[in-house]
């Protein structure tokens, strides 16, 4: 959280460092853009100069090692062979060694100015030559220290270039082992002056420095005449735009190469922007929806011809004022637009009464925000069209509805309970004249199956007329199918009809009223069942959706639905069964409908019906508290 906050601080900073001209902001891109390169070549050609200088003065001073070591041909007891002088005479044989090896190592040491070169015998321990003899043949017969480096190459028998002060001052120094029948039996060594290779790669240096700084100058004097010359540019069509600002008409003046295709491009933009806000003023003007726009602070700042004629008003007498004093002062009303406005929410297609000062107009209103280029917020728009003369025909569509609803209800219900009135007539009026008991005993049953009949009827049509709200618990959908298969493996059809559960596990407990969803279930279950009187397969299937709610579908391999009926099997009294009431499902889809659910229905005859079920993990009451 203290990194997010230090951000903007540090772009602060660096905004208030950098300089704010373009030239100078060019000068240093180019500065950096080229300074980096030729420094960083500068760099590695230093280091890789410097590393070649070494490696080279390494191979050449081992070279003199090597000459050193071809001259001593067999060893240093090869030449004492020719010594006659006391055998435990150490000085005299180190004497004689290096008469024997001066004047070869003094002609390696003059051939190569600055070079010391001579043998070191190990088993003398003693420094034998070193030239030029005539600088340094006062280290003749000299041990070395035991930290000296010359040690460790007569130890290991390998070859070993060591920097520091030696024998001879501080130096680079190329030790090469002695060796003979594989035993080391001393070492020769190269060696040079490290001041000397310094002043070597100084002047490799002063040389890399000069060339650098050379490129840099000219690289930063092209930069300049480059970064002049963009400036120019930039500055013209920086001018052309701010007299854009004011009139879209104004183009600016063309230029050569990529600034001029840019200029071309802004020219073209504007132009287009010219026709385009014609376009739009013209779309405004013309369309036939009403358009009124306020800005930050509610006042009218647009309204179009549209909705000057809805509202009855005037562009002169609405814009600049509080779009709040268009309303009538009697009614509390909430503003769709102040509401976007204030809360930042958009509303789409929202029908509601638009109390305006002498009417109320019924109106369909889409809200947003208004935002500039940079996305800040200028303002609100809202587009709004008069239902008021389709609310009018709404009513009178939906009064013919409920007539004719009404109508086939009263049809149906009439057809249902005349059957059985008829009935019962027709038994009454014959036991009227009938004082056989056995007769009575055989018509009674009859009478009260059709008095039953009746009775049911009436119950279905109270409880779909007079619905219940949902008495709603937690309920587990696939508890409460398992409790049905149970009630409906007792029907009359039971035993042909098997029945599959594909339930989802991971059911969630939803809010709903159990004993209404029992129903829905028993409805259709029987449904199924009686679709299939030979028998058949039913299948129950639940699983939870990623929207927060649950699917039942409850799917049969029965006679199906025609398509023409299709439309019609929720409607009350509708059946295709000689003794069904129709309202079996239509009491189902009225209790889904209370759950704030959907249902579904789609068949095919000859291969089965399948009905769907959504409904919510949390009711609408629960919601809504």
């Amino acid at each position: 959280m203290a990194d997010k906050e230090k951000r903007p601080e540090m772009k602060s900073m660096l905004s208030r460092i950098l300089p704010a001209t373009l030239r100078v902001r060019l000068l240093l891109m180019a500065l950096v853009v080229v300074s980096i390169p030729i420094i960083s070549t500068g760099y590695v050609l230093e280091v890789k100069g410097r590393q070649a200088l070494i490696e080279e003065k390494q191979t050449k001073l081992f070279g003199l090692a090597k000459l050193l070591d071809v001259h001593l041909g067999s060893g240093f007891d090869s030449l004492l062979r020719d010594y006659d002088g006391a055998p435990d005479d150490r000085q005299a044989k180190i004497r004689f060694l290096n008469m024997r090896l001066r004047d070869y190592t003094d002609t390696i040491a003059e051939a190569n100015p600055g070079v010391g070169v001579g043998y070191y015998s190990k088993s003398l321990n003693a420094i034998i030559t070193y030239g030029p003899s005539r600088e340094y043949d006062g280290k003749v017969g000299i041990s070395i220290q035991p930290s000296h480096p010359g040690w460790k190459v007569m130890g290991n028998g390998e070859r070993l270039v060591e920097s520091g002060p030696l024998v001879r001052g501080h130096i680079m120094n190329a030790m090469l082992p002695i060796i003979r029948n594989g035993e080391v039996i001393g070492y020769i060594w190269a060696n040079e002056f490290t001041e000397a290779i310094e002043r070597q790669a100084l002047e490799m240096d002063k040389t890399i420095f000069w060339v650098m700084s050379f490129g840099l100058i000219v690289s930063l004097a092209l930069s300049f005449s480059m970064a002049d010359r963009v400036t120019r540019h930039v500055n013209t069509i920086k001018n052309g735009l701010q007299r854009m600002q004011t009139d879209l008409r104004c183009s600016i003046r063309p230029l050569r190469g990529e600034m001029g295709e840019i200029v071309a491009a802004v020219n073209d933009m504007a132009q287009a922007l010219v026709n385009e806000r014609s376009l739009n003023e013209n779309i405004l003007m013309s369309i036939a929806d009403g358009v009124i726009t306020v800005d930050t602070d509610g006042c009218v700042t647009s309204i179009n011809p549209a909705a000057q004629q809805m509202m009855g008003i005037t562009a002169s007498d609405t814009v600049g004022r509080p779009y709040s004093s268009l309303f009538s002062d009697e009614v509390n009303f909430t503003s769709l637009l102040l509401d976007t406005l204030k809360s930042g929410k958009e509303h789409i297609s929202v029908a509601l009464d638009y109390p305006l000062k002498d009417r109320v107009l019924y109106i369909s209103s889409s809200t947003s925000l208004l935002r500039d280029d940079s996305g800040k917020v200028i303002g609100a728009v809202a587009v709004f069209k008069d239902l008021s003369e389709n609310r009018q025909l709404q009513k009178q569509v939906m009064r013919a509805d409920r007539l004719a609803a009404l109508g086939e209800l009263v049809a149906g219900i009439a057809h249902d309970i005349r059957n059985p009135l008829t009935s019962i007539r027709g038994f009454v009026q014959y036991l009227q004249n009938s004082s056989d008991p056995k007769e009575w005993q055989e018509f009674s049953p009859l009478i009260i199956r059709e008095v039953d009949g009746l009775n049911r009827i009436i119950g279905e049509l109270l409880e779909f007329a007079k619905p219940y709200p949902p008495k709603t618990s937690q309920v587990q959908m696939n508890d409460l199918i398992q409790e049905m298969l149970l009630l409906i493996n007792k029907g009359d059809n039971a035993h042909k009809v098997e029945i599959a559960l594909k339930l989802d596990a991971s059911l969630p407990l939803i809010e709903a009223d159990g004993e209404q969803l029992k129903q829905v279930l028993l409805n259709l279950l029987i449904n199924a069942s009686q679709a299939m009187p030979a028998g058949g397969l039913i299948t129950i299937v639940t699983e939870a959706l990623d929207d927060g709610s649950i699917r039942i579908m409850v799917i049969d391999n029965g006679i199906g639905v025609s398509e023409e009926n299709l439309e019609k099997v929720f409607d009350p009294f509708f059946s295709t069964k000689p003794s069904g009431t129709g309202l079996g499902l239509a009491v189902v889809q009225r209790i889904i409908n209370a759950h704030h659910g959907k249902i579904e229905i789609s068949s095919e005859v000859g291969k089965g019906t399948a009905i769907s079920m959504v409904l919510p993990v949390v009711h609408e009451k629960s919601k809504e508290t």
